[in-house]
Order: C-alpha cells, then structure tokens, then sequence
C-alpha cells in the first residue's frame, strides 16, 4: 500500500516534557519512527486567547477541550505566567527523542508568534525568528535539521527561502486536501530548492466534534479515507493531543494503518522514496496560496494546483 507520514508538531513546554515521550514510547512499541518538529523558544500559548475574535476559533475550540488537552498553567503562559524557555526547560527530552532514532526537525522560535504574525511580518522580523530557532536547535542537538515545518502552517516568502539557504531539502509546511503531490514553491528568488510535502490528511482535533463524532469517531473516519488507497499521505499530529489525552486513539489509528497495509514513515523516508523513483525530476512549481479548510479557523498556506512551469 501507501506510505503516510507521521509528522508531529509540538507547540508547548508541556507537550515536549510529557507528550512527545508519551508518543515515542508509543511508536517504539510498534517498531516505528516520526519526525517531531521542535518550538524551541518561550512558551506563550496564553497569547493564543487573542484568536478568540477569530471567526471559527470558538467553534473549534468548544470540539476538542483547550482546557483539558492543553492544562490551565500552559494557557496562563504568556498572561498572567511568564512563557517558559521551552529549548532551556526541555533539552533533554528532545536529546532523548533524536538519540531514539525519531528525525527531529524545527517548528518555531516561539510558536504563537510565528503562527499569528507571520504572514505580514517583514525580512528583519522573519530571519530574526528563525535564526534563533536554528541556533537553539544546534545548541541542543549538536547537528544541522534535516526538515522543517512551519508553525500553524503559516509561512511567508522570506522564511521558505531562508529554508533554502538553510540547505533543507524537504519541508511540510502547507495543506492539500487530496493525495500527496509533492512540489516546489514559485519564489521571489526563482523556484524553492527544498520540496513541499504537505500535511494531505485531516488532523484528529478537525474531525473530533464534527457529525458528534468522539476521537475514536474521528479514527475510524480517517481510515476510511485510507482503506484501500495506494497513494502516499502525510499526517499531522500535535503532542499536546495525541500524546496525551488522544493517545489511545492514536494507537487505535496505528494498528489500522498498519492492519491496510499502509508504511509509517518518517518524513525523510517519505522524501527518499521519491527521490528514490526519480518522481522527484519533474515536479510542479506552484505559486504561494492562502486558504481555508474544513473545520480549522482562519487561513493558512494550502496546495495551488494551477501549474506555472514544470521542472
């Protein structure tokens, strides 16, 4: 069958300290490995309450608790907490998941900033930010990242070419509701070097809620999609949800995926495997694209199919 990638954001000090472990614990008792992609600056999840005034925001959150997935001292950070340095706080944790063999990759400096502000940010702000992240991330690993991918799926021009003077080679930093296509951005600079493989599956915290569906509802809906499909998908999954409260229907995904036939795979892998059938020669070169997808406020970078050249 297919290959889908499991690609985990982790947003928050409480996610790298207790949900990605709970997660790699987890996949190595399947035999399997991620890419976890690190925010490795000051936690201000607190911040996030501003989004309240966004259309769709409350709808989403009255679906999955905020509360309870995320706890009351993570939403205070920021508020009335001080944001804890996230790369200070939780560097061993992080050592502990690359050391295992997962592929450890970047998110963010500081997660919601990025996710809210930069989209208009300018060229001063952008590689401010991501310089900072890139530095924490040598510091802690003691190696270059492999991949990145963006925070809320929220990027602008100046930070997808700074991943090519980064050396990245392949990123997920958008949305494609369909099959995977992988692609290249159209650029201010020319054509991106690095590959976009987008996040092609709904996440778990879009379909909970949804037709009174529970997480275990939201599983099954996601191995529909899946059953019988032979094309390649990449998953998002968050270590504040699915390494914690959401773990068990994680795992009850996990055994379906693997029960199809479905390949669970890094994104490196998952790169490799196209670089590997030369499917990677001739990609399309698509323009930067904003909007929106079913049951997720606001918008974020999503896949343009409208072709401009082919390489």
């Amino acid at each position: 069958m297919a290959k889908i990638a499991l690609k985990v954001d982790i947003d928050t000090l409480r996610g790298t300290q207790e949900g990605a472990p709970n997660l790699a614990r987890t996949l190595e008792r399947f035999g399997l490995k991620a890419t976890f992609l690190f925010s490795l600056g000051p936690d201000h999840t607190g911040w996030a309450l501003k989004r309240v005034f966004r259309p769709g925001f409350l709808q989403k959150v009255s679906r999955t608790s905020v509360v309870e997935h995320y706890g009351i001292k993570t939403l205070l950070y920021g508020v009335l907490l001080p944001g804890p340095d996230i790369g200070k706080q939780a560097a061993a944790e992080m050592r502990a998941i690359d050391q295992a063999g997962h592929e450890a990759g970047i998110h963010a400096w500081d997660h919601v900033a990025w996710h809210d502000e930069v989209r208009n940010k300018d060229t001063k702000w952008t590689k401010a930010m991501m310089q900072k992240s890139w530095d924490r991330f040598l510091e802690i690993f003691g190696h270059a990242p492999k991949t990145y991918g963006a925070a809320g799926w929220q990027m602008n021009e100046v930070a997808f070419e700074q991943l090519d003077e980064w050396g990245i080679q392949y990123s997920s930093d958008g949305r494609a509701e369909a099959n995977l296509i992988p692609y290249r951005l159209a650029l201010p600079s020319g054509k991106s070097k690095h590959v976009q493989y987008p996040t092609t599956l709904p996440t778990l915290d879009e379909l909970i809620g949804v037709d009174d569906a529970d997480e275990f509802g939201a599983v099954d809906k996601l191995l529909a999609i899946t059953q019988s499909n032979p094309n390649d998908q990449v998953f998002t999954l968050h270590a504040e949800l699915e390494g914690q409260k959401l773990l068990p229907a994680f795992e009850k995904l996990v055994i379906g995926w693997l029960n199809q036939g479905h390949d669970l795979v890094t994104m490196g892998e998952l790169h490799q495997s196209w670089e590997a059938t030369k499917q990677l020669d001739k990609i399309a070169v698509l323009p930067l694209t904003w909007g929106e997808i079913p049951h997720r406020s606001g918008e974020l970078i999503i896949q343009n199919n409208e072709t401009l050249e082919i390489n």
